[in-house]
């Protein structure tokens, strides 16, 4: 199960969306270091939420061994609901970001709070962690492993495309093919994810 988490992050890390593209167009407008500060507050706002979302599943499976299978369908659901919207052609081409002049500390606290208090991020962790999560073990800390390494992943990944960008420009993640080979990718990932579980239903191997 931890090497299907691995690989599931890995796909959803590497696939451009619009988290790529805010610290593509900040690496792009202001500089690496910019980029690079960007990495690093979306980074601590998303462990924030991942070890939030650790925490309340936590308390809700000690309430009831019901609510585990409970909330894996209802996280199951969300994820294909997730891969369905993902299929839907995105709006096309937007006025380009603008930024003011770079101020690391600025531009960390900015990632930090984007992603911090994002709804749909802590409701992703909801529900993309209990389809990995063993209930016959403590659901805190292996919600905060998870999590932890869905953010380690993800925060290697968006700085390759930091330094990436910082080389290749805005050629990176602006060719159609690319933009729609990973919103296919990104959509496959999630039903799969949403079906496996839906499949294997509430018992998880060892």
């Amino acid at each position: 199960m931890l090497i299907a988490f691995v690989l599931a992050t890995l796909v959803l890390a590497v696939t451009p969306g619009p988290g790529v593209v805010y610290i593509v167009a900040r690496t792009l407008a202001q500089g690496r270091a910019a980029g690079l500060a960007s990495v690093a507050g979306v980074a601590l706002g998303n462990l924030g939420n991942a070890l939030g979302a650790a925490i309340g599943l936590a308390a809700l499976f000690a309430v009831s061994s019901l609510a585990f299978t409970i909330v894996k369908y209802a996280g199951a659901a969300y994820l294909i609901y997730l891969g369905l919207k993902a299929l839907r052609r995105p709006a096309t081409a937007r006025e380009p970001m603008r930024f003011e002049a770079p101020r690391l500390g600025r531009i960390f606290r900015d990632g930090v709070f984007v992603a911090l208090l994002n709804p749909k991020t802590a409701l992703f962790f909801a529900a993309f962690l209990p389809q990995f999560i063993d209930p016959a073990k403590s659901a805190a800390s292996q919600g905060a492993m998870l999590g932890g390494i869905f953010v380690l992943v993800a925060a290697i990944t968006d700085t390759a495309y930091v330094l990436a960008a910082s080389l290749a420009g805005s050629a990176l993640v602006g060719t159609r093919r690319g933009r729609v080979g990973g919103r296919y990718l990104t959509a496959a990932t999630f039903i799969a994810l949403g079906l496996f579980t839906a499949a294997s239903g509430s018992r998880m191997t060892r």
